[in-house]
């Protein structure tokens, strides 16, 4: 059977003290597998109103309902209210999930700080966010984390070359159409991204007349035709979590009727050989939807020409 992905983001406190918890209870009922990614460290949720400067962003806020989703409290967060610290807060909450028996691995430290910031830094700040993200969560769970997906598809060089050297097994931190091997300016960074290869929730409500009681059959008709790798479907705690459930629930009884098996990211790194994946660049460009640049999969790459 296919599988189709199933990636959760969880992007502040808010999202998982009441997001989090209604997923999962969602995704037993199905018999749904996931991939859970957590923000660990403080929620800033509010420092993202700089972003209203950015090219499209405030038509993006006006679609999605910004408010109805985070709550006004959220989006005080590190301004007018100190952020909570989500790791400390919320660490039984977290711990529950894997419980659970889902598949958990790290998202960011400060989910608004690497969205707003990591594109331009270097090795120095790099490093100090992704290994207090590492040390919080192997403090949680007593175990190393083996996956991660970045906040708002955003990294840089010395991002994925720690993904290596802090012994990642897997990652999705960019959108494309199967998994491949990253290649960053010629520089082969040998851990396999599995990205994220359909459009979300919130880059297609508001667009197209799609709205929250259809935009579930747009999706579905985009997965009526299984890839070789299948697909991956990022969600948020916020958002799928919480007012948009119901869209989540036909989407999850959609793709079993399509005979998806809903997964998590291990069982797809499960059936892959670095050895053998294609190479591609790794490259900044646009995903209709969404505001300012994020990681796509380029072009592929000979072998030959990484030698």
């Amino acid at each position: 059977m296919p599988q189709l992905v199933l990636k959760v983001d969880v992007d502040t406190y808010r999202g998982t003290r009441i997001g989090m918890p209604r997923l999962v209870e969602l995704l037993r009922r199905y018999a749904a597998d996931a991939t859970f990614l957590f923000s660990l460290g403080p929620d800033h949720t509010g420092r993202a109103i700089k972003r209203a400067f950015r090219p499209g962003f405030m038509q993006k806020v006006s679609r999605t309902s910004v408010l109805s989703h985070y709550g006004l409290r959220t989006l005080m967060y590190g301004t007018l209210l100190p952020g909570p610290d989500i790791g400390r807060r919320c660490a039984d909450l977290l711990c529950g999930v894997r419980d659970a028996g889902f598949e958990t691995g790290i998202h960011c430290w400060d989910h608004i700080c690497w969205q707003d910031g990591v594109r331009g830094e270097g090795p120095a700040w790099t490093e100090r966010e992704m290994v207090l993200a590492a040390d919080r969560y192997a403090a949680l769970f007593k175990a190393a984390a083996t996956v991660h997906g970045a906040a708002g598809w955003q990294m840089n060089l010395h991002a994925l070359r720690l993904i290596r050297d802090l012994r990642f097994t897997h990652a999705s931190d960019c959108r494309g159409w199967r998994p491949f091997i990253p290649v960053w300016n010629g520089e082969e960074v040998n851990v396999p991204q599995l990205p994220t290869t359909l459009p979300t929730l919130d880059e297609l409500i508001g667009v197209d007349g799609l709205d929250e009681t259809n935009v579930h059959e747009h999706l579905l008709s985009l997965t009526r035709e299984a890839p070789a790798t299948g697909h991956v479907f990022t969600l948020h705690a916020e958002l799928e979590g919480m007012k948009l459930l119901p869209v989540l629930e036909k989407l999850l009884l959609g793709w079993q009727q399509q005979g998806y098996t809903l997964a998590a990211l291990r069982q797809l790194r499960a059936d892959l050989d670095p050895v053998t994946l294609p190479r591609h660049e790794i490259v900044w460009g646009t995903v209709p939807g969404r505001s300012g640049e994020l990681l796509v999969q380029g072009a592929e790459i000979r072998r030959e020409a990484l030698r």
